[in-house]
């Protein structure tokens, strides 16, 4: 050890302290490798203990707080990624929502909509709903926050009626419900709507089909669907979007219903009981379609094909190794 000053001996420390230092070390190292030993069963005791008896959150707080988003607090709080996390989460709860079909020809635009009952004591709930005599919504998603926004749609269109006495374009009103599903998505203390809408309406440009979003954003679509398992639905409209024009009205709805079938799982199908259709056009008010109203459509809509089971690869493996037959 160096002195602290030059030409100076430390205080305390002289050579034979030196030796009876060197002397000791191995004790102390033994001693305190024996320390060291115990130390760590008694905390692995300790970790067990509370690991059994108390939740991980509650004796290590610290490594709970790593775990949470720091970021998903509230919606006006934007992630290092450009991301509002709240808004992601509300559209999640569109994908969770049964799943509804829209579609449209050069005359008519069809919502076709699957409903869920909680319950089988519980009747089915309604998936499309009236707006006015040329407008309908089907939604996916929270049923409350549709209803709101449903009935803000309502009057709306009462008031071009009384105020223009004329019907309100679809356009016009699917961009005031944009503007009101953002203003949640930007005001502390508050959670965007968690409801997808589909919005089917005939005015004088012709027939609309409109996607409206939680993060306020809405598109002019030519067929769409969403909530769950609707990426198969999408898959058939894709691949059948060029017939959908020229369709006839009859022909619009079976595609409508062959798309919805498409989400739902091999051993269930379509019936009266959990399809609804909502249907407008040139010289139609919007009209819905429920329970035995609905076996017309279903009647000319051919079987579901069988869908081959994917055999396991051990019999695949199997057969492989067999000799084949001459």
């Amino acid at each position: 050890m160096l002195p602290l000053f030059p030409g100076r001996r430390c205080p305390g420390k002289t050579p034979s302290s030196d030796r009876r230092l060197g002397d000791r070390l191995p004790f102390l190292r033994q001693r305190g490798k024996e320390v060291s030993e115990s130390k760590s069963v008694a905390c692995r005791a300790t970790h067990s203990h509370f690991e059994t008896h108390l939740p991980w959150s509650r004796w290590c707080p610290r490594a709970a707080e790593m775990f949470r988003n720091q970021y998903d607090n509230d919606v006006t709080v934007w992630s290092p990624q450009g991301r509002i996390h709240q808004i992601e989460y509300a559209m999640e709860a569109v994908k969770q929502g049964s799943a509804t079909v829209g579609l449209k020809s050069k005359t008519h635009a069809v919502l076709v909509a699957l409903k869920r009952a909680q319950s089988e004591l519980a009747a089915h709930q309604k998936k499309i709903l009236y707006v006015d005599n040329h407008i309908g919504i089907s939604i996916a998603g929270l049923t409350a926050d549709a209803r709101l926004l449903c009935n803000f749609m309502r009057q709306e269109c009462l008031d071009s009626r009384f105020v223009f006495d004329r019907p309100l374009p679809v356009s016009r009103l699917v961009s005031l419900i944009g503007s009101k599903t953002q203003i949640p998505t930007q005001r502390y203390g508050r959670r965007p709507y968690g409801v997808g809408l589909l919005i089917a309406g005939y005015d004088d440009m012709g027939p609309h089909i409109f996607q409206t979003c939680p993060s306020a954003n809405y598109f002019d679509c030519k067929a769409m669907s969403i909530g769950a398992r609707s990426q198969s639905a999408r898959t058939y409209l894709e691949r059948h979007m060029t017939e959908f024009a020229d369709c006839n009205l009859n022909e619009l709805v079976k595609h409508g219903l062959r798309a919805l079938r498409e989400t739902l799982p091999a051993e269930q199908d379509l019936t009266t009981k959990n399809v609804s259709i909502g249907i407008v056009g040139k010289d139609m008010e919007f009209t819905i379609y429920d329970d035995d109203d609905v076996a017309p459509f279903l009647e000319g809509l051919e079987e579901r094909p069988q869908r081959k089971p994917a055999q396991p690869a051990e019999d695949t493996a199997e057969k492989a190794e067999e000799p084949m037959e001459h």
